[in-house]
C-alpha cells in the first residue's frame, strides 16, 4: 500500500540547510499498522506531511495504492489523511463541528452531506448534539474524535497518526487508542503511526522502524520489542528510556551521530 524510496527532506538552503530526513526507505502492506518511533527531531511527523502531500519539498521516490505523492494529483485526499497531535489546534476555531466535517464532502462534491455527518461523528463515539457545538466546547478528547472523524469523512485508506494522543490525558489517551484500533478494523485501514511512546505502538502496530537524526536505524515487528531482542543500541537506549528516569541509566546513555 506504502512504499518509500531514499525519501530525503530538507529545510534552508546551503550551509544553514537542516537536513530532517535522510534518504529512508520502508514499506507498509494493505491493512497493516506500521510505527515510526525515535526522540524528538528525528524526522518522524517530516515523514508523515511529505506522504500527505503537506510538505512538497522533498526528493526519492513515495508511492500509496500505486499513486505518486510527488504528482500533486487531486485523488491523493481521497486516499490518505493525516491526524494531528494537538487537537486544540488542528480545529478552526470558529467553525463549527458540521461545518469541519462537512467541508470536505463539499470540496470533493460528495452528495448527502448532512447523514455522512452525523453517522461519522458515531462512528467515532460522539452522538449528534455533537454536530453544532464549536471547539471552545469539547474537551481534548473530545476534540480529537472530532479530528478523527474529519480524517475519515472522504473514506480514505490511509491514515497518518502523527502521536494522536500525547496531548490528552492519560485515562483518554487509552479511549483514543482503543477507538483507533477499531475504526482500523472496520474499516480495513491501513495506518503509519508516530509516537515516542513505545508502549503504545506495542498495543497498536504490528512492525516499526525506529529512527534517529534522519535515518531509519532498525526495523523490527512488535513481538521482538516486546522481547526487548533489538538489534542497535539506540534502540536498547529507548526501551531503557520508555521505563522512566533512572540515574544509573541515564548515566550510561550515549549520543548518537
Amino acid at each position: 500500500m506504502i512504499t518509500v524510496r531514499d525519501l530525503v527532506v530538507s529545510f534552508g538552503q546551503g550551509r544553514d540547510a537542516v537536513h530532517a530526513v535522510r534518504g529512508i526507505s520502508f514499506a507498509v502492506e494493505e491493512g497493516e499498522s506500521f510505527g515510526l518511533v525515535g526522540e524528538s527531531g528525528s524526522g518522524k511527523s517530516t515523514v508523515l506531511r511529505a506522504l500527505a502531500g503537506l510538505n512538497r519539498n522533498w526528493t526519492g521516490g513515495a508511492s500509496i495504492n500505486g499513486l505518486d505523492v510527488s504528482q500533486r494529483d487531486v485523488r491523493l485526499p481521497r486516499l490518505v489523511q493525516m491526524v494531528f497531535q494537538d487537537p486544540y489546534a488542528s480545529l478552526h476555531p470558529r467553525h463549527s463541528v458540521d461545518r469541519t466535517l462537512s467541508e470536505p464532502l463539499e470540496i470533493h462534491g460528495i452528495g448527502d452531506v448532512a447523514a455522512r455527518v452525523e453517522k461519522a461523528l458515531a462512528d467515532v463515539g460522539l452522538g449528534a448534539n455533537f454536530r453544532f457545538r464549536y471547539p471552545n466546547q469539547l474537551s481534548g478528547g473530545q476534540r480529537q474524535r472530532v479530528a478523527i472523524a474529519r480524517a475519515l469523512m472522504l473514506e480514505p485508506k490511509v491514515l497518518l497518526l502523527d502521536e494522536p494522543t500525547s496531548a490528552l490525558d492519560v485515562s483518554v489517551q487509552a479511549e483514543i487508542l482503543n477507538l483507533l484500533r477499531g475504526l482500523r478494523a472496520a474499516q480495513r485501514l491501513t495506518i503509519i503511526l508516530v509516537s515516542h511512546n513505545l508502549a503504545v505502538v506495542a498495543h497498536m502496530c504490528d512492525r516499526l522502524a525506529v529512527m534517529n537524526r534522519g535515518l531509519i536505524v532498525e526495523e523490527m515487528d512488535i513481538a521482538t520489542l516486546r522481547r526487548e531482542d533489538p538489534k542497535q543500541a539506540y534502540t536498547r537506549q529507548l526501551l531503557m528510556a520508555s521505563k522512566g528516569y533512572d540515574r544509573e541509566a541515564a548515566a550510561r546513555l550515549v549520543t548518537y551521530d
